[in-house]
């Protein structure tokens, strides 16, 4: 597995959302700005770990599809199960 070459697919996805950049939240007095939250992503020598689930080993499926997601410049689509309207 290439880190570096994940990590720098990650920082295009970031730069695409706007990283460190604010949005608009609609509120029920009116909007606001607000940073967006941070999914965290950690990578180990055997698996990963998305936000708040699970270890994956790199064995998995999913996690396969996961990074492959990421390699090819695509969110992951783990993550429009948990996030139907955006990240």
């Amino acid at each position: 597995i290439d880190f570096d070459l994940i990590l720098e697919k990650v920082k295009v996805l970031n730069a695409l959302v706007g990283e460190g950049g604010c949005c608009v939240e609609h509120t029920a007095r009116g909007a606001q700005l607000r940073q967006p939250e941070p999914l965290p992503l950690t990578l180990y020598r055997n698996g990963i770990v998305v936000f708040d689930r699970p270890f994956w080993s790199y064995e998995e499926p999913s996690t396969q599809q996961c990074l492959q997601d990421i390699m090819d410049g695509y969110f992951p689509s783990e993550l429009q199960r948990h996030f139907p309207y955006g990240v």
